[in-house]
C-alpha cells in the first residue's frame, strides 16, 4: 500500500521522510513490548513482516499447565444454592481415571488431595462425580420444599435438575448458563437418590489455539489506505478491515463475533460510534433497524428478563445519531429520532430517578451479574441500580435527541436538555468519589443505597468523551483512574472467586474508548499505553479478539471469548481515524484535532477517506496533539474543519507542533478486594464468619458508616427499623461489596396487604404463597390493582411487592413483567418483577421498593398496566403476586 506520488513529494518538500528505527521501542512496561516491527512478551514474540502480513509464536499459558486440582460445587435448577460463596469442594484427579467420594448436597466439603497444587492433568483425564441427593429428595417427600443453607426454599415442583460448576472446562462457573451445558446435569438412572455424571477434562481438541501467521486474503482497497513508518501499526490497521469485511452477514447486517452469530444493539452500537458508521454506514442503518420492534429500541436478552433491569439500549441513539453525522442523511435522521424519542420516553417513566436525577438499570456492557455485582444482589436489586456508564449514555442521548430536535424543529429540543443536564448533575453529586478522583461504579442496595468505589473503565472512558465530566474532572479521571500492566481493567479492583470474563478482564474495545478520552484530556502517557495496550493483543493472537486476562494477558483464560468482534476491530481502526488523524465528525462538517504520542513521530498518511461526496488523501508529519499548520491543496484550512458541501478529490496536509502533552497514569497492580461478609440478624445482635484477607469490617446503618471492628458481630438496636451491611477490609485498606441489607423491622412499622384480598385469587396451584392464595397480573388480566391502606402514622415508606415470576432464567430472555404505581391517582414510580428462574412459580421474592411520603390515614396504591411498560417480549408481560408490603422506614 504506497501512498500517492503528490503526498510522497508534499513529505520530500517538508524535509523528507520522517521513519523509525526498529532497534528503538516504541512502548516498554513491565509485562511487554511494542517496536515498530514486532512485539515482544516474555519468550514469545509477534512480527509485522509488512503492512498486511504478521507471525505469531504465542502460546497460552493456559493450555500448557491445566492444575489437576479441580474445585467445584453443586446446584439445583442452575443456581448458587448448596453452600456459602466461596466454600466449594476440592478433588486432584491424579490419574487418567478419578472418581470422587459420595457427596451430600450442602454437607461436608470434600477437600480430596486438595493440598496437591504441582500435579496438572493428564489428556483426557476421565472425573466421575458422585451426589447424594437423598436428603433433599426426602425433603421434598416429606415437606414439598428442601430448604438451602441460606434459608431459601426450592419447592418440589420447581426442581429441574441437579448440575455441577466448577474451574475445569467442560465445567463452568456460570450458575445461571449450566442448564445450557447438558454434560453437566448429574442423572439418577436406576432412581437410587445418587446423582452422577462422568466428564473428560484436558480434551486434546480443546485446546483454544491460534494461528502462527496472518497474510492479508481480502480486496481492501474500496476503504481508506494508512500508511506509516510503523509497520505494526499498519498491518493491525489492516488486519482490522479485513475482519471487519468477515463480519458483515449476507443480508447486510453486521455478525457480532466469529463465535458470536446475530446482531446486538450494544455491540453494533459501539462498534458503529468508533468506527463503523464511517466504513460501512449503510450496513450500520440495517443493523440498526433490526433492533428496532413496535417504534422502540430492543434491549437485548439480559438480567432478569432484559429491560428495565438492563436500559444500556439508548447507546443505540447514539450510533444512530453519528450515522447521521457521517452520511448527512434527513430521511435517516426524521426515522432514527422517532425512535429515539419514543424508547426515552418509555426510559423518563420506567427508570429515571427523580430523587438523584441518575437512571437505573445494569452497567453498560456489563451484562453477566456476578462478574460485576455482589452475589446477594437480585435482578430487582440490578434494576435499582444507578450505574456510571448506563447513566454517560444515557446523558449523551438526551444530548442527542437534543440536537435532533432542532434540527427537525422539534420544540421538545428543551425537553431533552433539561434532562441531559439532570443525569449529569446526578452523575456529579452521587458517584464523583473526590478521594481517588475519578467515579465511583454505582449506586446500589435497597432502601438505602451506597457508592461502589470501584472505577469502572467504560464508564469513566465515556464520562470523558460525552463531556459527563467537566474539563478539570476529565484529566483527573485519566490520570487516577488505576489501570494494569495489561490495560485497564473493566473494574477495579477484582472481585474474589469469579473467574475472568468482565471481571479481571480487559476489553479492547473499552481499551479504545480509554485510548479516545485520554487524547481528549491531553495525557500522552495514558494515550500511549492504551494504545499499545490494543496492539499487543491483536499482534500476539492475529485476530481482534473480545477479551483477555488483566493478570498475564492472555485470551484462553476467560470464560468465554471470541476471534474477529465487531467492537474490538472497530476500535483499532478507530485508532487511526479518531485518534492519530482526529477527525471528528459534526452534523455539518469534519474537523481535524490529530494527536500523536511522541514516541510514533514520524510521517503518515490516509488516503481515499470518503466524506459524504469528497474524497480525502490526509498528508500528516510530526507528532503531539498541536497543529503547526493544516492546508487543503495548498491554502490554509481555518480550523481544520471541512464543510459538508465538500465535492471531489482534494489533498490536506498537517504538520504537527511537536508539543509533548503532559500527564501522567495510575498504574496498579491487578488486586483482589475481600470477599463481601454473609450477615445475619438474631436477637439485637448482627453475626458474620471471618472472610479471606478481612482484616476489619465497616458497619453501615441505612448507608451510613457508624462503626469498624476486628470482630464478628456487632450490636444493634431494635427500636426503630433500619437496614444493616457489613463491608470487610483488608491490610491495604481496601473494601469488599457491602454485604446484603439486613433489615431490622419493628412490628408496627410494617403492613401487609394479601393480593387475593382487592382481586380475583389465582386459579394456579403454585406453592409458597402466604394467607389464601395469590393474583396474577398479565395483559388480560388484573390490569389495574387498586390496593386501599390505612397507614398507623405519617412517615417515609417503601412499598414493594412479594411476587413470583417463572416466565424464564434469571439471567436471559425478555420477559420482566413491569407496572406503574400510582399514589392516590399521582405517579409514584415503576415496579417491576423480574425472571427469577424458568418454570419457578414458587421462587417467590420481592419487587423493587417505591420510596415515598405517606401522611397518617386512608390512600389508595394502583398498580397498573400502561404503554410505557410494555417489555421486549410485547406478548407475556406477567407475574404473580402474593402480597404489598407497605414498611415505615422514617419520619417526613
Amino acid at each position: 500500500m504506497k501512498p500517492s506520488l503528490k503526498i510522497i513529494l508534499f513529505l520530500v518538500a517538508t524535509g523528507g521522510y520522517a521513519g523509525a528505527q526498529n532497534s528503538k521501542p516504541i512502548y516498554t512496561s513491565n509485562a511487554y513490548s511494542i517496536y515498530p516491527d514486532r512485539v515482544v512478551q516474555g519468550k514469545y514474540t509477534a512480527t509485522a513482516i509488512s503492512a498486511t502480513e504478521l507471525t505469531s509464536d504465542y502460546r497460552s499459558p493456559a493450555n500448557l499447565y491445566k492444575t489437576a486440582v479441580v474445585e467445584f460445587k453443586f446446584s439445583i435448577n442452575g443456581k448458587d444454592n448448596e453452600m456459602t460463596a466461596g466454600v466449594n469442594h476440592h478433588f486432584t484427579c491424579k490419574s487418567p481415571a478419578n472418581e470422587t467420594p459420595v457427596l451430600k448436597f450442602g454437607g461436608n466439603v470434600s477437600e480430596e488431595n486438595a493440598a496437591s497444587k504441582d500435579v496438572y492433568l493428564k489428556p483426557s483425564t476421565q472425573f466421575k462425580i458422585r451426589l447424594d441427593m437423598r436428603p433433599v429428595l426426602q425433603a421434598f417427600k416429606e415437606q414439598g420444599y428442601y430448604t438451602c443453607f441460606n434459608g431459601e426454599k426450592i419447592y418440589k415442583n420447581d426442581f429441574k435438575g441437579v448440575f455441577v460448576a466448577g474451574n475445569t472446562a467442560p465445567m463452568i462457573w456460570d450458575f445461571n448458563n449450566l442448564v445450557n451445558h447438558p454434560e453437566l446435569e448429574l442423572k439418577d438412572p436406576d432412581g437410587d437418590g445418587i446423582y452422577e455424571t462422568t466428564l473428560v477434562l484436558n480434551k486434546p481438541e480443546d485446546e483454544n489455539k491460534i494461528a502462527s501467521s496472518w497474510k492479508m486474503s481480502r480486496d481492501v482497497t474500496a476503504f481508506p489506505r494508512y500508511h506509516s513508518p510503523y509497520k505494526i501499526s499498519d498491518a493491525i490497521y489492516n488486519l482490522g478491515l479485513e475482519e471487519m469485511q468477515k463480519a458483515i452477514e449476507p443480508d447486510s447486517t453486521f455478525r457480532t463475533g466469529k463465535e458470536w452469530g446475530g446482531v446486538w444493539t450494544r455491540d453494533i452500537s459501539y462498534s458503529i460510534i468508533l468506527s463503523m458508521a464511517v466504513l460501512q454506514p449503510k450496513v450500520a442503518m440495517n443493523s440498526l433497524m433490526r433492533k428496532v420492534q413496535d417504534g422502540r429500541i430492543i434491549q437485548d436478552t439480559g438480567t432478569g428478563g432484559a429491560y428495565p433491569c438492563s436500559s444500556d439500549r439508548m447507546i443505540w441513539g447514539v450510533a444512530a445519531f453519528e450515522v447521521y453525522k457521517v452520511t448527512g442523511n434527513k430521511e435517516w435522521l426524521k426515522k432514527a429520532y422517532a425512535i429515539i424519542k419514543k424508547s426515552a420516553d418509555d426510559d423518563a417513566l420506567n427508570v429515571y430517578d427523580r430523587v438523584t436525577g441518575l437512571v437505573r438499570g445494569e452497567s453498560s456492557f456489563l451484562d453477566w451479574r456476578e462478574e460485576t455485582y455482589p452475589k446477594w444482589m437480585q435482578p430487582a436489586d440490578i434494576y435499582e441500580s444507578e450505574c456510571l456508564g448506563t447513566n454517560v449514555v444515557h446523558y449523551q442521548v438526551n444530548k442527542v435527541l437534543a440536537e435532533m430536535a432542532s434540527l427537525l424543529n422539534d420544540p421538545a429540543a428543551s425537553v431533552y436538555a433539561e434532562r441531559a443536564n439532570s443525569v449529569k448533575k446526578g452523575i456529579s453529586q452521587n458517584l464523583w468519589v473526590s478521594a481517588k478522583g475519578y467515579y465511583g461504579q454505582y449506586l446500589y442496595g435497597r432502601n438505602f443505597k451506597t457508592l461502589s468505589p470501584r472505577s469502572e473503565a467504560l464508564g469513566e472512558a465515556l464520562a470523558v468523551l460525552f463531556d459527563a465530566a467537566d474539563a478539570d474532572k476529565q484529566q483527573t479521571v485519566i490520570a487516577n483512574t488505576p489501570v494494569n500492566d495489561f490495560g485497564i481493567p473493566c473494574i477495579y479492583p477484582q472481585i474474589p472467586g469469579i473467574l475472568p470474563y468482565h471481571n479481571k478482564a480487559v476489553w479492547p474495545f473499552v481499551e479504545t474508548y480509554w485510548a479516545l478520552a485520554s487524547a481528549k484530556a491531553g495525557n500522552e502517557t495514558s494515550l500511549l499505553s492504551a494504545i499499545s495496550a490494543i496492539y499487543r493483543p491483536a499482534a500476539m493472537f492475529l485476530t481482534n479478539k473480545e477479551n483477555f486476562v488483566v493478570s498475564d494477558g492472555d485470551y484462553a483464560g476467560t470464560q468465554i471469548n471470541s476471534s474477529n468482534m465487531l467492537w474490538s476491530l472497530s476500535g483499532n481502526i478507530a485508532l487511526v481515524y479518531k485518534m492519530l488523524f482526529g477527525i471528528q465528525y459534526n452534523t455539518d462538517n469534519i474537523v481535524f484535532k490529530p494527536f500523536v504520542p511522541k514516541a510514533l513521530a514520524g510521517d503518515r498518511w490516509l488516503e481515499n477517506f470518503k466524506y459524504r461526496h469528497a474524497v480525502l488523501n490526509v498528508a500528516m508529519r510530526g507528532y503531539g496533539n498541536q497543529v503547526k499548520t493544516i492546508t487543503m491543496d495548498g491554502k490554509p484550512l481555518v480550523g481544520g474543519l471541512i464543510p459538508a458541501t465538500l465535492t471531489g478529490k482534494h489533498t490536506v496536509k498537517i504538520i504537527l507542533a511537536g508539543y509533548v502533552a503532559p500527564g501522567n497514569s495510575n498504574l496498579q497492580p491487578d488486586y483482589t478486594a475481600p470477599e463481601t461478609p454473609v450477615v445475619t440478624y438474631n436477637n439485637g445482635k448482627l453475626k458474620w464468619e471471618k472472610t479471606q484477607n478481612g482484616t476489619a469490617y465497616n458497619i453501615l446503618r441505612n448507608g451510613k458508616k457508624i462503626a469498624s471492628v476486628t470482630g464478628f458481630s456487632f450490636p444493634v438496636s431494635a427500636n426503630q427499623y433500619a437496614e444493616y451491611q457489613v463491608a470487610a477490609v483488608d491490610a491495604r485498606g481496601k473494601t469488599s461489596f457491602n454485604s446484603e441489607p439486613v433489615a431490622v423491622v419493628p412490628p408496627k412499622a410494617e403492613m401487609i396487604v394479601e393480593a387475593e384480598t382487592i382481586a380475583g385469587k389465582s386459579e394456579l396451584t403454585y406453592p409458597g404463597f402466604s394467607g389464601t392464595g395469590f393474583v396474577e397480573i398479565s395483559k388480560t388480566k388484573n390490569l389495574v390493582l387498586n390496593i386501599p391502606v390505612d397507614v398507623a402514622a405519617d412517615g417515609v415508606y417503601a412499598i414493594n411487592f412479594r411476587y413470583a415470576n417463572g416466565n424464564g432464567p434469571i439471567n436471559t430472555e425478555n420477559k420482566c413483567a413491569i407496572r406503574t404505581l400510582n399514589l392516590d391517582k399521582h405517579f409514584a414510580g415503576t415496579v417491576v418483577f423480574p425472571q427469577r428462574g424458568k418454570g419457578e412459580w414458587s421462587d417467590w421474592g420481592f419487587s423493587n421498593s417505591i420510596k415515598t411520603k405517606l401522611s397518617k390515614g386512608k390512600h389508595i396504591i394502583t398498580l397498573e398496566f400502561k404503554e410505557a411498560n410494555e417489555n421486549m417480549n410485547i406478548a407475556i408481560n406477567q407475574a404473580t403476586i402474593d402480597y404489598l408490603r407497605l414498611t415505615r422506614i422514617g419520619p417526613f
